[in-house]
């Protein structure tokens, strides 16, 4: 028996490496504010890890600066 594929919430961790070395410098980013050296949480409806990453990576783009720490699939 075939299972449709349903979306999940997956937590997502990232930051933006060029705001974090920038703070460590006690400088500032000229786009992005001082708070993105930190780690954020983003939920992200997806299907699966791949495509939670790839949607975050859209909307966070890596060449940006954009890091994704951890991608964590829902508890059951």
């Amino acid at each position: 028996m075939l299972h449709p594929i349903t979306s999940q919430v997956y937590l997502v961790q990232l930051y933006n490496k060029a705001v974090r070395a920038l703070v460590k410098e006690n400088q500032s980013h000229s786009f992005y504010e001082d708070h993105w050296a930190d780690s954020h949480t983003q939920d992200v409806v997806a299907a699966s890890e791949d495509e939670a990453r790839t949607k975050i990576a859209k909307r966070f783009p890596p060449e940006d600066g954009f890091v994704i720490e951890m991608v964590m699939a829902p508890s059951h």
